[in-house]
């Protein structure tokens, strides 16, 4: 018996760019931040030449990965990222040049989660976890509505039975 599988279609929501540039701008300027610290104490305390000139050239390369991943790679990943889910697999699938596509059977499925930081929740987005035996598996920026139907349905697939010990 053969399953042919259709490539995943379903996409990630778009709110995830603006989430993501903001989330790599802070990080970005958390560094040239720390790096502009160094810089000033380098001309205070008259530290070696070439320590100002590390710290100009680590500067240069911060600038250059700001620009990469806070106007492109955002919108990139998000133009390439797809998911799918049926009865017996979940696929998940992204990347351009080095694509990454991961079929997931529902068989081998422990738990599903739902995942919401603040950024997220102010989007009102949600992110999927998905975790196996011997691994665990993000679909990024669902829809709240979206993404607690889809923990529902994988969990009824997979026969995932919820755990109120804690509560």
């Amino acid at each position: 018996m053969e399953y042919i599988l259709k490539e995943p279609e379903r996409q990630i929501s778009t709110k995830i760019i603006q989430i993501w540039r903001m989330t790599n701008t802070i990080g970005h300027g958390s560094f040239l931040l720390g790096f502009g610290a160094l810089l000033t104490a380098s001309h205070l305390w008259d530290w070696y030449n070439w320590v100002n000139i590390t710290l100009y050239v680590l500067i240069g390369i911060t600038i250059l990965s700001a620009i990469f991943s806070i106007w492109i790679e955002p919108v990139f990943i998000q133009r390439t990222w797809r998911y799918d889910v049926d009865e017996n697999f979940i696929q998940l699938k992204h990347g351009r040049w080095n694509v990454e596509h991961k079929i997931i059977p529902m068989a081998k499925i422990e738990y599903v989660m739902t995942d919401q930081g603040p950024f997220l929740r102010k989007a009102g987005l949600y992110s999927l976890k998905i975790g196996t035996t011997a691994s665990s598996h993000t679909i990024p920026a669902i829809p709240q509505e979206e993404a607690l139907k889809l923990r529902s349905l994988i969990a009824s697939y997979a026969n995932v039975k919820e755990d109120d010990s804690f509560e």
